[in-house]
């Protein structure tokens, strides 16, 4: 017999437990200073500043006005976003796609992580009680599985679900050290007041 503690949603999220997976008002106002815009939809926090401000929401994969919307891990903190963009003004994106075009193993990872996307999303569709979602069906996010079109999706998959699932996510996290890491808090206090 299984306890209730083992069937339950383990997250693996960085700066993240199973104690502030969870938004609370103050979660959702940090993000919606963070985009410039009122947040909708959120289910979790799947990954958390040093500081315990947001880095990515895990948001439903149909919206209160009836819109699916396939990107589960939206990475919301400025910084992130901007050096993920630097990387994709530089390309960065194309020489991954390369590599999963020429290499099996890197192509099977890849293809690993956009069956992770999907299942993850599929448990946050449980967890708000959400119907199916059929247009998005089989539809993960960033080009998966077979390019990286999105380094912010990828990277927002990796900060959410931990190092080890999306390579390209890893990747992308090493690639914007120079910018931001894990153990560094680049928040705006104002994003609190």
């Amino acid at each position: 017999m299984t306890t209730p503690a083992s069937t339950e949603h383990q997250p693996q999220g960085f700066g993240v437990t199973a104690e502030t997976l969870t938004p609370t008002e103050l979660d959702l106002k940090v993000l919606s200073a963070q985009l410039g815009r009122t947040v909708r939809d959120v289910v979790e926090i799947p990954a958390r500043c040093v500081c315990g401000n947001p880095l990515v929401a895990a948001t439903a994969p149909r919206l209160a006005n009836g819109s699916p919307f396939p990107t589960t891990f939206y990475l919301a903190h400025p910084v992130i976003t901007a050096a993920a963009s630097r990387l994709e003004a530089e390309g960065a994106m194309y020489e991954m796609t390369d590599e999963v075009t020429d290499d099996e193993e890197k192509a099977a990872a890849y293809r690993g992580a956009h069956e992770n996307y999907l299942a993850e999303r599929e448990r946050i569709r449980v967890k708000a009680g959400l119907e199916d979602v059929p247009e998005i069906e089989g539809v993960s996010a960033g080009g998966m599985p077979t390019r990286i079109k999105c380094l912010h999706a990828v990277l927002g998959h990796t900060l959410a679900v931990g190092r080890g699932i999306n390579p390209y996510g890893d990747a992308t996290l090493d690639l914007i050290a120079e910018w931001w890491t894990p153990e560094t808090c680049h928040c705006d206090p104002a994003w609190r007041n």
